[in-house]
């Protein structure tokens, strides 16, 4: 065998490497997910956006909620048994208000209680979706976020103060028409809200969170931690099961040469921290 052809077999094995990991990785992850259903007695679901290498050129793609995912879970949720509970694992920083209105709907109308779990944040539209559940279980360092619509790279809110701010005269037409727009989505957005809190709480009450999660008063990334969720009168509560971290290590971000953040990936006791 010439040097060449030992080339094109280290290139091909080089090339293939990435995907059959990925493969383990996949099944790793299926054989969890069904011995969480199994302890459960529950359909265990997950919508976990990371910036994962899913091609074999190892090329990160950042993801978000979109259509794809709404069809997904509806189906998820269709094929599962109206006794039958239904856990969602929530890693998100949002994406499509359509998307995540179809899935918070769907999960309020399953019968059976449903779980949503948020290892880490749950943003804008997961937000949305978690607001839904009948129980949100959070690492006690998670936090979810704000609802308030977004137009192109603004919030709607602010483009509504701006418009309720200045001289209509001295504004341009495309600023009054995105007013528009703006006002008609945070409506909408609220009344939505409140669809979802009026089924756990009175319905004035889902009328105050509602604009509260939705008219803007934070920045669109602003994090809500546990204390000030249970403050509000939320459904929500510490205790993760071991199972949600490990299924988040099987969700791996692209390695990169060198790591932002780096330890030894083991439980410590005191006494280790005592050696020499």
């Amino acid at each position: 065998m010439d040097f060449l052809s030992i080339i094109w077999i280290i290139f091909i094995i080089s090339a293939f490497l990435p995907m059959i990991h990925q493969r383990r990785i996949e099944a790793a992850r299926l054989h969890l997910i069904k011995t969480f259903e199994k302890r459960r007695n529950s359909r265990l679901v997950t919508l976990i956006h990371r910036q994962e290498a899913l091609s074999f050129l190892g090329i990160p793609l950042s993801r978000y909620i979109n259509i794809e995912d709404s069809e997904q879970i509806l189906r998820a949720i269709r094929l599962t048994p109206d006794d039958m509970p239904i856990d969602l694992v929530l890693h998100t920083p949002g994406g499509l208000v359509l998307a995540a209105e179809q899935i918070a709907h769907a999960i309020l109308k399953h019968p059976a209680k449903v779980t949503v779990y948020v290892p880490h944040y749950a943003m804008s539209g997961g937000t949305l979706i978690a607001l839904a559940a009948d129980e949100i279980v959070m690492d006690e360092n998670a936090v979810l976020g704000p609802v308030d619509p977004q137009l192109g790279e603004y919030p709607a809110a602010s483009i509504i103060k701006v418009i309720e701010e200045k001289d209509k005269n001295k504004i341009d037409d495309r600023t009054l028409i995105l007013g528009d727009i703006a006002r008609k989505a945070m409506n909408q957005v609220r009344e939505s809200l409140v669809e979802l809190l009026a089924e756990k709480m009175e319905r004035q009450r889902a009328e105050e969170l509602a604009t509260v999660f939705s008219e803007g008063r934070w920045t669109h990334d602003y994090p809500i931690g546990v204390d000030q969720l249970i403050k509000m009168g939320l459904p929500v509560k510490t205790g993760l099961p071991r199972e949600i971290y490990q299924l988040m290590e099987l969700y791996p971000q692209p390695a990169s040469r060198r790591p932002s953040v780096q330890y030894v990936p083991l439980p410590y006791s005191r006494r280790d921290g005592q050696r020499d």
